[in-house]
């Protein structure tokens, strides 16, 4: 038995409602409101970036995992596409900061928005192997967004942990199956040195997103012998609010199937961390026996997919730290458009040599 025995979030207090953005660029709110399901997304204070997130979200995974003794992880693998640097990793410093032993495989990934899944995936086969007893995996971001693109009503921040073990005492969701589909679909990218992505616009729907979180949704559950009725919960990538709630209902889920998870209307998209934070929201909630549902997607392009069982200890652990929700929900902090650039950092000073 593999599974999860430890999960935390992180999530910016700044927020931006996207009437401040549209009011500088003269766009039309309520259109992107409707037609992107979006109304604030969060900010990354100067102080942050997905480093600090993500030693956030992997304290809150210890205390949920009753505060294993560190030097356990074996794995430690962080999944973003902004890494606090372009070549140092990030995984050393949040092993140096969690206190894990330096005898732990660590290692960055990438893969658009679904390098955090990535995460998840390595650390559950290193444990099951028997190869570590712990393993960390973390997705999160700040994600990027050009100033007056379509991209800038979306683009957030935020992080999520999961702690992966295979005590049966210490499990709180099983891993049940896994299933990943790709191919090479180029619908956003950021080339090397270029500070904003780019993305191929409305091909970035059917022949992108649509596709490969359906096609890894309906093959995981095939090869299971399960439909969408035997869910308590799904949670899908969400690059918008749109997307994931047409994504389940073709494939036949319910929105109150989907709604505990979807968080991107007053989130954005987190990018990396947009469906592992989602899952942290349905975990905060869930009741023993539960049976969830999880498709990522990454642009280039790819989904994976996980079926989790909660177990009665899920119990145990849900108010140990931070809830998800509360976090989303409370204490936020509205910032103008003039903050938020500064936050970004999208206005920089030209410095005569």
């Amino acid at each position: 038995m593999t599974g999860i025995i430890g999960y935390g979030a992180y999530i910016p207090r700044a927020r931006i409602k996207l009437e401040e953005i549209a009011s500088v660029w003269g766009t039309d709110a309520p259109s992107y409101k409707k037609g992107l399901m979006l109304y604030e997304k969060s900010v990354p204070a100067p102080d942050q970036d997905t480093l600090t997130m993500s030693v956030e979200a992997a304290r809150m995974a210890l205390l949920r995992a009753g505060e294993p003794d560190p030097q356990r992880i074996g794995c430690i693998y962080v999944g973003s596409e902004s890494h606090a640097y372009a070549v140092k990793p990030d995984g050393t410093i949040l092993a140096d900061a969690l206190g894990a032993t330096p005898h732990c495989h660590t290692a960055d990934l990438e893969f658009a928005c679904k390098a955090g899944t990535e995460g998840m995936y390595l650390a559950y086969c290193q444990v099951k192997a028997g190869e570590v007893d712990v393993g960390l995996a973390v997705g999160g971001d700040t994600s990027q967004g050009a100033p007056g693109d379509a991209l800038e009503y979306s683009a957030s921040a935020g992080a999520a942990a999961f702690l992966i073990g295979s005590d049966e005492e210490e499990i709180v969701a099983t891993i049940d199956a896994t299933h990943t589909y790709m191919t090479d679909t180029p619908d956003f990218w950021r080339r090397e040195h270029e500070f904003y992505p780019q993305h191929a616009g409305r091909f970035t729907g059917e022949p992108a997103y649509f596709k490969h979180t359906l096609s890894s949704t309906r093959e995981i559950m095939e090869k299971n012998n399960l439909k969408p009725a035997d869910f308590a919960h799904a949670v899908f990538h969400q690059p918008n609010g749109k997307f994931p709630q047409r994504a389940g209902l073709r494939l036949g889920f319910t929105k109150q199937q989907m709604e505990t998870g979807w968080l991107a209307p007053w989130l954005g998209n987190t990018y990396s961390g947009a469906s592992p934070v989602g899952l942290t929201a349905i975990l905060d909630i869930a009741r023993p026996g539960d049976r969830v549902l999880l498709c990522s997607y990454g642009s280039g392009a790819g989904s994976d997919s996980f079926i989790f069982t909660v177990t009665e200890r899920i119990k145990a652990v849900q108010n140990l730290a931070d809830q998800t929700r509360a976090q989303l929900d409370e204490k936020k902090r509205y910032i103008s458009y003039g903050m938020y650039t500064k936050f970004r950092r999208k206005i920089r000073k030209n410095v005569a040599l």
